[in-house]
């Protein structure tokens, strides 16, 4: 069997930056433990599968070592192959989730994700997180994942948690945030307990990120970065119940998986 592979750095405008992720567009479906082993060789943060049906595409993604519910990087990593590699005609592609309807619309070189916003509620901090970071948030909410806010920008460049502890919490991962000089905020996203101790860019993560800082700042539309080395800059804007989730994307790699 041969398979297409491409490798495309998300919410980047040059390769070695943003958030890379695998792309397997496919005729059919293959059996799941297949994707989870041609995830695990890869070896990225995602691998995303799509299949056409009929006008739209159903999308699914694996980390190394579990398939998740959602993700946003290689979400656009896919919308970038289908646009730019295998001329999808429109401006617009429909994929279907384990989250619902996700749509992406292509302006120029940016990609604009359309994705659920995600209820985010107060939370105590769990021990496990006590343990795992050596500064302490001044909020905590759940959804999804964990997302913990602290005082400061350097807070959040300097933190440093314990991975083995964070595989303990009852969540997908860890998403930690602060004000930014620069920009609107700036966060990180830390899942070590789906194979991914810290990713470079969480197009999800802005699911909750965006209703939580559109509260606090009193606006709809912001800039954010996601700090980490490779991070990326992400153009976001909650619509309602929607969140808006826009960066661009290159072309690393491209080959093919023989079975």
């Amino acid at each position: 069997m041969h398979l297409k592979l491409y490798q495309i750095d998300a919410f980047a405008k040059k390769i070695f930056e943003g958030n890379p992720a695998a792309v397997c567009p496919l005729d059919s479906w293959l059996d799941d433990e297949l994707m989870q082993k041609i995830a695990m060789e890869n070896n990225l943060c995602e691998t995303a599968f799509f299949v056409k049906e009929g006008e739209r595409y159903h999308i699914r993604w694996f980390t190394p070592i579990a398939e998740v519910d959602m993700c946003g990087h290689a979400t656009l990593a896919s919308a970038f192959v289908l646009f730019k590699i295998l001329n999808y005609p429109n401006d617009e592609i429909v994929f279907d989730s384990k989250s619902g309807e996700l749509r992406v619309k292509k302006e120029h070189d940016k990609f604009i994700m359309d994705f659920p916003a995600q209820e985010i509620a107060a939370s105590a901090v769990p021990y496990a997180i006590t343990e795992a970071f050596e500064i302490q948030p001044k909020e905590c909410y759940k959804s999804m994942d964990y997302l913990l806010v602290f005082e400061n920008e350097e807070d959040i460049l300097n933190l440093k948690p314990n991975f083995q502890k964070l595989k303990n919490i009852d969540a997908r991962g860890v998403i930690i945030t602060s004000k930014s000089k620069e920009y609107d905020f700036v966060c990180r996203f830390f899942a070590p307990k789906i194979g991914i101790d810290e990713d470079p860019v969480t197009g999800a993560a802005f699911t909750q990120l965006v209703p939580y800082w559109s509260k606090v700042l009193d606006k709809k539309e912001f800039r954010a970065k996601q700090v980490l080395k490779r991070g990326g800059e992400v153009f976001c804007k909650l619509q309602g119940l929607r969140v808006e989730i826009a960066g661009y994307g290159v072309k690393y790699l491209e080959g093919a998986v023989e079975l």
